[in-house]
């Protein structure tokens, strides 16, 4: 009979969710060499390759899309049935995945996340931040933090806090050379950096006053996807740029930055952190979600 450990299944879970070695060893917390000398020494033992490797990619072979069909629900199962043991500990143990945005990520890292792990230090947090928009349960993750309208309609959503707001800004030496938009059609007329979305789109800059809107696709020099680079453009006087305004809250109060068109920008639905109903809760994840409504509740009080 063949001997499969555990750790062996959710390596080969981790790979095919993933798509890489490397991003699996991460979630994993394993060096990449350890995953594959152990996808190595499973394979070995099944006697059949799970996954095709070039140096390029990793795709899985037949036997591995068997293995997959088979053995993924089977395993969520058995790792129910462990998070059903651990929930009868009086003191809340195990480790939560949650998957934000890497602005939502800042947001609540030391409020929330932080504050959380000092009340509770037998909990581990395994935060993944990327762009892109995943399917949390497919994805293999506890919680989501998204903006209210990009969480999926069959989530349960906690709101984090009050609502968010863009903020239009450019540096100071900018706008020494060139005149202040005081609508939002002056920015036609303006440099700016432009951003690109994590699905491929174009970020297209949307404003609002008095019941008047106006969406506006920019021009510039330069095209970026991440926000840390966008504001280091802004900062070095390439363009106009727009912001979560939380991300150049210091900027603008230390006149880095100057923000403009500010009353075009009315503030819209804040974060949420989202799970789906229908999975059984740990004592764990119930202590993280209570902790989510106070942090919520004080938020909006504030």
């Amino acid at each position: 009979m063949i001997q499969v450990g555990l750790t062996e299944l959710d390596a080969v879970m981790a790979i095919a969710h993933r798509g890489t070695f490397r991003a699996a060893a991460i979630d994993l917390g394993l060096s990449t060499t350890a995953l594959s000398h152990a996808i190595g020494k499973l394979e070995a033992r099944l006697g059949v390759r799970l996954f095709n490797r070039t140096t390029r990619s990793v795709s899985l072979t037949n036997a591995g899309r068997i293995f997959i069909d088979r053995v993924g629900p089977a395993l969520q199962d058995i790792h129910g049935a462990l998070e059903d043991v651990r929930a009868q500990r009086d003191t809340p143990a195990g480790t939560i995945r949650i998957n934000a945005a890497p602005f939502a990520a800042r947001e609540i890292l030391a409020p929330l996340i932080l504050d959380f792990l000092r009340r509770y230090p037998d909990m581990r947090v395994d935060l993944v931040t990327e762009g892109r928009l995943v399917d949390i349960v497919a994805d293999g993750f506890d919680l989501g933090v998204r903006v209210e309208h990009l969480v999926p309609s069959d989530m349960i959503a906690i709101p984090l806090g009050l609502p968010q707001r863009y903020a239009v800004v450019a540096s100071p030496d900018y706008f020494q050379r060139h005149p202040k938009p005081l609508v939002p059609t002056d920015l036609l007329n303006h440099q700016c950096v432009r951003v690109r979305l994590p699905d491929g789109a174009l970020f297209r800059w949307r404003f609002e006053k008095s019941g008047q809107t106006a969406q506006i696709d920019v021009d510039g020099p330069i095209t970026l996807d991440e926000a840390s680079l966008a504001r280091t453009a802004a900062l070095e006087g390439v363009g106009i740029c727009c912001f979560l305004e939380s991300n150049v809250r210091a900027d603008i109060d230390a006149g880095r930055l100057i923000r403009v068109l500010e009353d075009w920008t009315p503030a819209f639905s804040g974060l949420c952190l989202y799970y789906p109903g229908r999975r059984h809760l740990s004592a764990g994840l119930k202590a993280f979600l209570a902790a989510a409504r106070d942090h919520g509740r004080g938020a909006r009080a504030r």
